[in-house]
């Protein structure tokens, strides 16, 4: 078989909203890739499972898949549990060659997108008065966290803010409350509440609830939600871009920060740990009507070998 086939790793959510958008997603995905096979797959709470994606693609005739996270940033999921899935994959169908992709990443047409689902809430408030709190998932590893921050910046700079701050969802501080409380103290008559994230979901409706919360605690203070990313043209590009660059040649996964590569700061003994996956007890569940609460919280070309994640919590 000449052609590549095309593996979207997601996360999975115990939201059925949020695998109907990762769905919806990939069904675009299929749209410009018309040329490869495009199949999807989950680490926990939703089926398929990624082991279950990548046998349809066997079963299609598969002879090289290309496998890309269908993830913003680069932590424990990105940099651990999927590649350990993949390898797995590719060391029992020697005949298949697997590669995987890097992360979305930090990316012009990303922050783009993000600005275009800014935009329409702003209505004719003056953006100098207009204080922007970018919220990202929040997860154990420092490098993923920081660059929740350079987008903030990055946004609120080219966009022309007053002023920035960030929070976290979960796992990492500040969390949304907590963030809008501080945000209020420094005296924007306007917050704008911004979730940088794929798709909705636990971790993203809690966000919008932190917001309710605020507009009605914080009476002198407008509070206005904006989109997540979702299904925007240009995050599309970006899957297509991600799977063309591994398709072609090796992905340039950014490792200078890697807890897992070198000793960082708070994290010295989790550099050089062995690579194994932590979701064998989720994988697909969640899907049968009931609710399983759970708290998380080379064929590939990311040559680390590293370890896992510490209690967080999931979508």
């Amino acid at each position: 078989m000449s052609k590549t086939a095309v593996m979207v790793c997601g996360h999975g959510s115990r939201d059925p909203e949020a695998i109907r958008e990762f769905e919806r997603l990939a069904g675009a995905l299929r749209t410009r890739l018309e040329e490869h096979d495009v199949e999807t797959g989950y680490l926990e709470f939703a089926r398929p499972i990624i082991r279950e994606g990548l046998d349809a693609l066997k079963r299609k005739g598969a002879r090289r898949i290309v496998a890309v996270p269908g993830m913003l940033f680069a932590a424990a999921h990105v940099k651990n549990d999927l590649p350990w899935e993949i390898n797995s994959f590719a060391a029992e169908n020697p005949g298949i060659e697997v590669r995987f992709g890097r992360e979305l990443g930090i990316e012009p047409k990303l922050l783009r997108a993000a600005a275009d689902r800014i935009e329409p809430v702003l209505g004719k408030a003056k953006r100098e008065e207009t204080l922007l709190l970018v919220v990202g998932r929040g997860t154990n590893d420092p490098d993923a966290n920081s660059n929740i921050a350079k987008v903030a910046r990055m946004l609120s700079e080219g966009m022309g803010f007053g002023w920035t701050e960030v929070a976290f969802s979960g796992v990492a501080h500040p969390r949304t409350d907590a963030a809008l409380r501080r945000a209020a103290r420094l005296g924007f008559p306007r917050i704008v509440v911004f979730p940088y994230f794929l798709f909705t979901g636990v971790l993203v409706k809690r966000i919008y609830e932190a917001a309710d919360r605020a507009a009605t605690e914080l009476p002198g203070v407008e509070i206005v939600k904006a989109p997540y990313l979702n299904d925007h043209p240009l995050v599309l590009d970006c899957f297509a871009d991600r799977v063309r660059e591994t398709e072609d040649g090796a992905p340039a996964m950014n490792c200078q920060l890697c807890k897992y590569r070198t000793q960082i700061l708070g994290y010295e003994a989790e550099a050089g740990a062995p690579q194994e996956a932590h979701h064998h007890h989720v994988r697909g569940i969640g899907v049968d009507g009931h609710d399983h609460d759970h708290h998380d919280g080379d064929h590939h070309h990311h040559h680390h070998h590293h370890h896992g994640h510490s209690p967080r919590e999931t979508d």
